[in-house]
């Protein structure tokens, strides 16, 4: 009959009694926050495929587009046969259809030219001073002030450039005195609204626990805040031009390094990494935001028509301070 072994008992020395006072510190294994919610939406929008995906998803379009437009055409043309009042019915419908994809078509075109002209003028003005060119500065002066005719906002300012054109002695005159009439409150409501898309951004990213829902603020915020940047300076880009501008401030911003902690967000890291103490999501919204404020400024020197000259050039730590005055416990 097998032995039947008892329990082993094993001596251990005493340690001492363990206390809160006592205990070791918790490792911070997460580390400092650091914008992970911009970074994600930021290389999303600045991702670009191969040449053999792009070609692939262009044939598969026009194929769609093709087999599509051959059904309607069918069952239009049977329906006709079958019976004419519906087949009648259904040509009006096709041809509202087309009729409204013509359209939409012709407002994508006319954004992409506003963008252009926008661009062009931004070019027109840094030639006029590198030459010293003062009727070329007027000239970019005057279609300044016919953009903004309908633009309510600009009337006083349009006003007073008409009555002190005359005064400008040379180029460089003439365009400041161009950006500070016309494009002041441009400016400011251009830097509201990158406020405005800071503040969402690291509101969502701190009181939202869902994953991926800070990306999609993200995402959304900033191109929002691209379109309506455009829009401000005259460029109302439709839907393509709107992702035309945001893929390309992205873009240059992953490329160059720029949607990263960097020395102007020092103070916003330094305010996220206090925070995070507290909340690492009330950190992570911080970063967040600052990050928002930085594709904000870049879009802002991409839409502007005038490169700035004596208009002082918004800084992410003040833009972040306004935006997130209070939210956070901030204070100017």
């Amino acid at each position: 009959m097998a032995k039947v072994k008892g329990p082993v008992l094993i001596e251990m020395e005493e340690a001492g009694e363990i206390t809160p006072a006592t205990a070791p510190a918790v490792p911070d294994e997460a580390g400092p926050p650091e914008g992970r919610a911009m970074k994600m939406a930021a290389r999303a929008v600045a991702r670009r495929g191969s040449r053999l995906g792009r070609f692939f998803w262009t044939a598969a379009a026009a194929l769609v587009s093709f087999v599509a437009g051959v059904a309607a055409w069918d069952f239009v043309t049977g329906l006709l046969e079958r019976n004419p009042v519906l087949g009648a019915v259904a040509a009006g419908l096709l041809a509202l259809f087309v009729l409204a994809a013509l359209l939409l078509s012709l407002r994508e075109l006319a954004g992409f030219a506003r963008l252009k002209r926008l661009d062009r003028m931004r070019k027109e003005a840094e030639r006029a001073l590198a030459a010293s060119d003062l009727q070329a500065a007027r000239h970019v002066a005057a279609r300044l002030s016919a953009l903004y005719t309908a633009r309510p906002e600009t009337e006083w300012g349009r006003a007073r450039l008409a009555d002190r054109r005359d005064d400008a002695s040379d180029a460089e005159a003439m365009l400041v005195l161009t950006e500070a009439e016309l494009l002041a409150p441009l400016d400011a409501a251009a830097r509201a609204e990158v406020e405005a898309a800071a503040r969402m951004v690291a509101t969502v990213t701190a009181v939202v626990p869902l994953a991926l829902a800070d990306v999609a603020a993200a995402l959304t915020a900033n191109l929002r805040m691209i379109r309506r940047i455009a829009e401000i300076y005259g460029g109302r880009a439709g839907t393509l031009g709107s992702w035309r501008v945001a893929r390309g401030v992205l873009t240059h911003l992953v490329a160059t390094g720029a949607v990263a902690v960097g020395d102007d967000l020092i103070q916003s890291v330094a305010g996220g990494g206090l925070l995070s103490k507290i909340s690492r999501r009330f950190g992570e919204g911080v970063v967040n935001g600052a990050l928002t404020a930085r594709v904000g400024v870049a879009a802002i020197e991409v839409c502007r028509p005038l490169p700035y000259l004596k208009a002082a050039r918004p800084t992410v730590t003040s833009l972040v301070k306004r935006a997130l005055s209070g939210l956070f416990g901030t204070r100017d």
